[in-house]
């Protein structure tokens, strides 16, 4: 089976000897029928195979002791390797032979259209390549070495590794194949891919011969540090570690299920004794290297230790298997000789079945049996595939593809406190189970190459949440850049692959990993802003009201009277209402403040100029009048100049009411103006209709700071035409000031922008005209008379 010596294979021939005899003599399994079995080396070489393959189905075994055989219908149980498996398989195709393989994973097996008549009792390396690709993922190993022998198995496995493995975004830091006669440059050629790669986890898909030159080049480089992860082929090699075992401490494999005893396999393993060790050459070399001694008549002329064959001992004819250790009878790791053990049982079970068929309600054509003494190998095959028995107290059946269901320990390599290999469970594998829950590991068991956790290999780290990947062109998916997410946008989890868009109310933390309700911004009678305006707007209407209880009191004055004392106390009430306006700008704007606060200011400010305008009509009306002739003031009475003031503001209500009709102010979450910030504002709607509004406030201003201009230096000392342009004057500068300010900005402080300009239009208004009349109310009694009026 091998080009080299194997105990373990040795104990696999002879595992299927003993599962022979315990089925002969079973009176409950094939009663009738006796098995029984040639041996053939295939030496792990396709000619050699194929050679010793036509021998047996043509009918001419090598004669021998355990070449009788009453029965000549055959079924083919080995190889051990997927190549040598696949060459015999296409010889076979023609005699529909089954070949039922014991240890040949490749997953190309597993096509029954190319391999119909092929069954094995390993699992195919489909399920080794998906435990692996979860291990690695399971473990944040993202970036991996994958190197294998030239061969099927390893190309096969490879390829498999790349596509399974792409869902858990696990890349190959490089791909390496060897030959299997590892050469000095083929060696160099790999190791020097090991050492220049980043990655320091290496799954290798060969087996333990190729493992041995590729470990003693490692050692010779003093290359440390590796994370290996073995296959199936090479999982539980002991050999290696006894030569190897300060490589590969931590190592971690998947090995197939191992039976816990195959009651009295052990004692047939050590029955052996000089007297029968010559029937077999495979004995005969085995007994020779493990006493290190010579046998009579022997064969071999070569040595497996690197001593001279010729410089041994003859044996004595004592020596005794249970004196010393060999592979060969360690039957703790009963895993490969398990599944010979199974594929014996499966060709028993098969025959079996076909025995219990009833005439007349079989599965061939016509509904016939097989007779099994005398089958087709086709025959066979239909009852191998429906197989369904237990071996050792563990179910064995098989898929569609004649594979069976997998189920593999997670195996890892440890030291013992003696310096001995442990080779401990530390999980396992149920192809069985669901998805999410197949790969089951004990962490806390597991032994690493260095330091207490596993090794960290990745091409890229981890995008925290708040960035997501941006691939690299050209290099493989896991390397990439990590790029913050743009603004609005974020990511929840690591490595996201894009960033999400927050909701219209909502806004990225400052790390940009959730999204937060976005601040809301007004002007609040909560906030130290609107408190200082609240409080002002209140000021003045008090203010406004104060003066027009004392123009009230001392209405019968000389000073209140001459300066149209009816005119007077309406602007006051106007004023204190043009300063109660600006409180409509404070708080949460809606829709009815909105489609209140522009009309109220708009009309207060029209009527405050209208009664002003008609004040200045009244004092050139007035002066006008002492001229011989004129009866003037007869045409612009107290009634006509209330007329006036409702005229002038009357225009102002239309615009507001065609405003309100057509397109009304109404409130407004603004985000534009700052992303983080939802700006609840009141948007005019129509900007015609406030610019209108405005315009029409800034036409009646223009009328009276006209008309007061003209009655500025008529003879009077209390003449309130100076008053009016100086007020207006200030009336000009706040609001001019104001447009400009007001477009740009933006949220609460254009609202406060615009309760500055009424405030201080306001206070403009009321002290330029009300101030110097209450200074000689209050303070200068003896000008307020008729005397002092009088005079120029």
């Amino acid at each position: 089976m091998y080009k080299y010596f194997s105990a373990r294979a040795l104990r696999w021939i002879q595992t299927m000897i003993f599962a022979i005899k315990e089925i002969n003599q079973r009176s409950d399994l094939l009663p009738q029928l006796k098995l029984g079995f040639h041996i053939r080396d295939s030496c792990d070489n396709i000619p050699v195979s194929l050679r010793a393959l036509l021998l047996l189905v043509n009918g001419q075994p090598e004669r021998g002791p355990e070449a009788e055989s009453v029965n000549r219908d055959k079924v083919i149980i080995g190889d051990a390797g997927s190549g040598v498996s696949m060459a015999l398989l296409r010889s076979l195709g023609s005699f529909h032979i089954p070949l039922v393989s014991y240890f040949a994973s490749c997953s190309c097996l597993s096509n029954q259209r190319e391999f119909p008549t092929f069954m094995r009792t390993m699992p195919s390396d489909a399920f080794q390549i998906r435990a692996l690709a979860r291990l690695v993922s399971y473990f944040g190993w993202t970036w991996v070495g994958l190197t294998g022998v030239e061969s099927d198995y390893a190309r096969f496995a490879i390829q498999l590794f790349l596509q399974e493995s792409v869902q858990y975004g696990v890349c190959a830091a490089y791909t390496h194949f060897y030959p299997v006669a590892l050469s000095q440059p083929a060696l160099d050629e790999l190791l020097d891919v090991v050492q220049m790669a980043s990655s320091k986890v290496i799954i290798n898909f060969s087996g333990e011969s190729e493992m041995q030159g590729i470990l003693r080049e490692i050692r010779h480089r003093n290359i440390t540090g590796l994370q290996w992860i073995a296959s199936e082929a090479w999982a539980t090699a002991t050999l290696l570690w006894e030569k190897f075992g300060d490589l590969l401490m931590g190592t971690l494999g998947f090995a197939i299920r191992r039976a816990d005893v195959i009651p009295g396999l052990e004692q047939h393993l050590t029955s052996l004794r000089p007297s029968n060790i010559h029937e077999s050459a495979f004995l005969a070399e085995f007994w020779e290297e493990t006493f290190n001694c010579r046998l009579n008549g022997s064969v071999n002329s070569h040595s497996h230790g690197g001593d001279n064959y010729y410089d041994r001992l003859p044996c004595k004819g004592t020596e005794n298997l249970e004196d010393v250790y060999s592979p060969y009878s360690d039957v703790t790791q009963l895993r490969v000789s398990y599944n010979v053990y199974k594929a014996v049982y499966l060709v028993a079970h098969a025959l079996q079945d076909m025995s219990y068929c009833k005439v007349g309600k079989g599965p061939f054509l016509n509904s016939t049996c097989a007779d099994p003494k005398h089958f087709k190998p086709w025959q066979l095959i239909h009852y191998m595939k429906r197989a369904n028995f237990s071996a050792l107290g563990a179910k064995v059946n098989f898929d569609q593809n004649g594979d069976p269901i997998a189920y593999y320990d997670l195996m890892n390599w440890q030291r013992s406190p003696d310096g001995s290999l442990a080779l401990v469970k530390v999980g396992f594998y149920d192809a069985s189970s669901p998805a999410g829950y197949s790969l089951v590991i004990n962490d806390s068991m597991i032994q690493w190459p260095v330091g207490k956790q596993a090794s960290r290999s990745v091409c890229s780290d981890s995008c925290p949440p708040g960035s997501r990947i941006a691939r690299r062109k050209g290099e493989p998916i896991c390397c990439f850049d990590c790029v913050p997410c743009a603004e609005g946008e974020v990511s929840n989890k690591t490595d996201s692959l894009e960033c999400s868009r927050c909701s219209d109310d909502t806004w990225p933390n400052e790390v940009r990993d959730h999204c937060i309700p976005k601040t809301i911004e007004y002007l609040s009678y909560h906030e130290l802003m609107g408190m200082v305006l609240c409080v002002v707007c209140v000021l003045g209407a008090c203010i406004s009201l104060s003066i027009l209880a004392i123009f009230f009191t001392y209405r019968d004055t000389p000073l209140v009277r001459a300066n149209n004392m009816e005119l007077s106390f309406l602007l006051m009430v106007f004023l204190s209402v043009c300063f109660l306006v600006g409180l409509l700008f404070i708080g949460e704007p809606s829709d009815w403040l909105c489609r209140i606060r522009y009309p109220a200011f708009g009309i207060s400010f029209a009527l405050c100029i209208s009664c002003l305008l008609a004040k200045t009509v009244v004092v050139l009306m007035a002066f006008r009048s002492t001229l011989p002739g004129s009866n003037v003031m007869k045409w612009f009475g107290p009634s006509q100049q209330r007329a006036s003031v409702l005229l002038g503001t009357a225009v102002q209500v239309i615009i507001c009411l065609i405003w309100l009709l057509t397109s009304p102010p109404h409130a407004n979450n603004n985000t534009d103006y700052h992303s983080a910030i939802i700006i609840i504002e009141c948007v005019t709607g129509s900007e015609v209709g406030f610019w209108c509004v405005l315009g029409y406030i800034g036409i009646l201003a223009c009328m009276c700071f006209l008309m007061a201009f003209l009655a500025r230096k008529l003879p009077d000392n209390f003449n309130e035409a100076k008053f009016i342009s100086f007020s207006m004057l200030i009336f000009f500068a706040v609001w001019i000031t104001f447009i400009p300010v007001y477009v740009s900005t933006a949220g609460k402080y254009t609202v406060a922008v615009h309760i500055f300009a009424i405030l201080a239009s306001a206070f403009g208004l009321l002290f330029c005209i009300f101030a110097p009349k209450c200074y000689i109310i209050m303070l200068k009694p003896e000008k307020n008379s008729k005397k002092n009026m009088m005079q120029r």
